[in-house]
């Protein structure tokens, strides 16, 4: 089938059911919503001849001359009956411990349109709105996508009205800050953190804090520390302690709140956003943390979760030492990552656009960077496993080729390329990817800079195993994966002979080389302040609309062209 998917960013599900319709053989073009000028969907309709429209994350109506006269499918976060633009954050908000997706017909009333699919799942306990975005529902909006498409597909399957399944529909209103505010006098650990989660990544919690006011975000439950309810506690990993009516949390994130006629806030760890606001606080030694380390037999496995996949400076030195830690243990197997949500998306660009040096700043990330892939490529005495439960992208992929095996979670995207931030890349990127794909397709995939699912990035060869997990099992299920690899009688000679091999390689060209033409590609770039990388970055930062739609979303043939199935 042509179709053309209508969102308004091309964000993690529409790469994903992207993918996953190009994989099963459909034409699929992407066209991003610029409402209130609805002119250029109208345009792209007319341009593409879509047999379906599909809408995976609109926040604005399709236009009714479109739906009326072609077939128009919305992709909702939520179960049949249920309305409004806030369902994942309602769903949470109240505690619930089932929801799901329905794919229905675009319709005069938001979300009350005839039926296609519609897929249950699971909400696990205290994930936030992110994760499960990430997790449960796109797995479950896939399945519900893939089924509305065969039944579009068939030409004979009838919509189900909503009045049929449900007794009465229940649209609800904008879940807004009125509703999210916490009490710190009175609200205990249990509320707050559900008020937070509700809250990630957007909008954020806005609250006060050090006298400023701030959207909160992310939030961890604290077990030890106690303090005055709303007094801040301590500091760890960038994140902040702050007590509660019966305990204590830890905010990862803060974003100011945008001054009238000022830039919009940057969300960033919490201790750098405080800067001098932030009191005199100790550092806790132990408690929550964003990364940790655990070791069962042969294996350890090296998790780390930094919110939204970005990784600053900081971050990757602490991820360096917790990995030369790691490799100092008697284990013949280290896994790294087999968290639920994003693998790596490499440098912080939030953490850049806020320093006040930014060109300094991307250099010493992308150093940082580099430091832990060669610690990585450079290790010889065990085997290395990169476990993407999550996603990756730029320099967060490449972290990951730079292990000897690749496991990644089957509803995985991954986006190898650099090109649309306008970087070159580094990561050690220029031996990692054609040593695992070739030249013709490593060229072909930074060129092109479109996602990649899990299925095609294994018959790339980016991906050695996928592991058919939801998203909750997937850490158990890599680590008892990586204890069958430890128990390999063949193991052992593996280990002998990547360190020959490394040496082979070096012997050919040696890693510094590969390091040292990549960086200063990209030193050229970052100290150049007419570099597309700077106005690049800062649009993605400020969540700027794009305006004219991505050349390379444009795929889906004209009408009537070559290869027009």
């Amino acid at each position: 089938m042509r179709i053309l998917l209508v969102a308004s960013a091309f964000n993690s599900l529409t790469q994903r059911v992207f993918v996953e319709l190009r994989d099963r053989g459909h034409l699929v073009g992407v066209q991003l919503a610029q409402a209130p000028d609805d002119d250029a969907l109208r345009a792209a309709v007319r341009r593409h001849a879509p047999d379906l429209t599909l809408a995976p994350m609109l926040k604005s109506a399709i236009p009714a001359d479109l739906w009326t006269a072609h077939t128009c499918l919305i992709v909702h976060p939520g179960p049949v009956g249920d309305r409004g633009p806030s369902s994942l954050d309602w769903a949470l908000h109240e505690d619930a411990e089932r929801w799901g997706v329905t794919v229905l017909q675009a319709d005069a009333v938001m979300d009350a349109g005839d039926v296609w699919a519609t897929v249950p799942c699971a909400v696990p306990a205290g994930v936030a709105k992110s994760d499960l975005y990430r997790g449960e529902i796109s797995d479950a909006a896939v399945e519900a996508v893939l089924l509305a498409v065969d039944r579009v597909a068939s030409g004979t399957y009838a919509p189900q009205r909503q009045a049929g399944l449900v007794p009465a529909g229940r649209t609800r209103p904008y879940l807004d800050q009125s509703l999210r505010r916490i009490d710190w006098r009175r609200d205990g650990t249990a509320a707050v953190l559900r008020a937070l989660r509700a809250a990630d990544s957007q909008p954020g919690v806005l609250d006060e804090l050090c006298g400023a006011q701030w959207f909160l975000h992310g939030g961890h439950p604290e077990d030890r520390l106690r303090g005055r309810p709303g007094e801040l506690l301590a500091t760890r990993a960038g994140a902040v302690c702050r007590a509660t009516a019966d305990g204590a949390v830890w905010i990862p994130e803060l974003r100011a709140r945008r001054r009238p006629g000022g830039p919009p806030g940057v969300k960033l760890p919490a201790v750098t956003a405080l800067g001098g606001l932030l009191p005199d606080l100790p550092e806790a030694a132990d408690g929550w943390t964003d990364i940790d380390y655990r070791e069962d037999g042969p294996v350890g496995v090296l998790r780390f979760a930094f919110p939204g996949g970005a990784m600053s400076t900081d971050q990757c030195r602490r991820l360096l030492a917790a990995y030369r830690l790691a490799c100092a243990r008697p284990t013949s197997v280290l896994v790294l990552g087999g968290g639920r949500d994003f693998f790596s998306n490499g440098i912080h660009l939030n953490v850049i656009e806020a320093a006040a040096d930014p060109a300094a700043e991307s250099w010493a990330n992308i150093q940082a960077m580099d430091d832990l892939v060669e610690a990585v490529l450079t290790t010889t005495d065990r085997l290395t496993v990169a476990a993407l439960g999550g996603n990756a992208a730029a320099g967060g992929a490449m972290l990951a080729l730079a292990a000897d095996e690749v496991w990644c979670r089957a509803g995985v995207v991954l986006n190898p390329h650099y090109r649309l931030m306008g970087l070159y890349g580094s990561e050690y990127w220029t031996y990692t990817l054609p040593r695992r794909v070739g030249p013709a397709a490593a060229r072909r995939l930074t060129e092109e800079a479109l996602p990649v699912g899990a299925a095609g990035a294994q018959r790339l060869g980016l991906v050695d195993r996928i592991v058919e997990s939801g998203p909750a099992d997937f850490a158990g299920d890599v680590r008892a994966l990586a204890a069958r690899l430890a128990a390999l009688p063949t193991t052992p000679q593996r280990i002998g002979e990547k360190k020959a091999r490394l040496e082979r390689d070096a012997a050919d060209r040696p890693l510094a080389a590969y390091r040292e033409d990549e960086l200063a590609r990209m030193h050229a770039i970052f100290f150049d302040p007419q570099a597309p990388y700077h106005a690049l970055r800062r649009a993605f930062v400020h969540k700027e609309r794009p305006t004219r739609n991505p050349a390379q979303l444009d795929a889906l043939p004209r009408a009537g062209s070559v290869g027009d199935r």
